[in-house]
């Protein structure tokens, strides 16, 4: 079963944020879209298929198509179903996407189309977001396992980990430097390329702690 720690670890990215310049002390305290043509089209009646655009547009007539309803973030975004993602091709990826779809593209269209436009894009921006960010990332692959973790859901962390999130709030509230600033920020951001290995490799190799979410509410 998929969950347990690893639902735990993907929290951390809450309690571990990227930068922590901005001295806030750290808390202890995502399904488809656009993309597939449908059927038939909605406006020519012929038959849908793939084409420039991943089919988003009828090859007959050029309308733009309905969002398709069984399509996950990662299809949509063209990247592979894993924990580990290319931002940079992520980023390519939905720029190009925002070029086919988006809204002020379609304000000569009909209304039909200028509908589909706003479903598409607003799909995309959330495929972006969702993908971009790992704990948000990390949450979905777990949805889309079949585990879903409610929201403000906070999970047992051992103490060893709970004392190092009490260590970097003294630090923060003690740097009166630049350089103890950055000190501290490297500290984070090598925790968290060390979760993110560990996430990964747990996705990767199926090893998810079986264990009960329910326990751990």
């Amino acid at each position: 079963m998929w969950g347990g720690r690893t639902g735990a670890l993907l929290r951390v990215w809450g309690l571990w944020p990227a930068g922590v310049l901005g001295r806030r002390p750290l808390s202890c305290n995502a399904a488809s879209v656009a993309g597939s043509s449908s059927p038939q089209c909605w406006n020519c009646g012929g038959p849908g298929g793939p084409m420039r655009g991943d089919g988003f547009f009828c090859p007959q007539c050029r309308a733009l198509q309905p969002p398709d309803p069984t399509r996950d973030y990662f299809s949509l975004m063209d990247c592979n179903r894993a924990f580990r993602v290319d931002t940079a091709k992520l980023q390519t990826r939905y720029q190009d996407l925002q070029r086919l779809v988006h809204p002020d593209f379609f304000s000569q269209r009909s209304q039909t189309e200028k509908d589909f436009s706003e479903k598409h894009s607003t799909l995309v921006n959330d495929a972006y977001k969702t993908l971009l960010a790992p704990l948000s990332r990390g949450l979905y692959l777990l949805k889309l396992h079949g585990v879903e973790i409610p929201e403000g859901t906070d999970y047992e962390m051992d103490r060893q980990f709970l004392m190092e999130i009490m260590e970097i709030n003294e630090k923060l509230a003690e740097a009166q430097s630049e350089a103890a600033m950055k000190e501290i920020e490297s500290i984070v951001r090598a925790k968290q390329n060390e979760l993110t290995d560990n996430v990964s490799r747990a996705f990767e190799q199926g090893s998810l702690v079986g264990v009960d979410l329910r326990s751990h509410v």
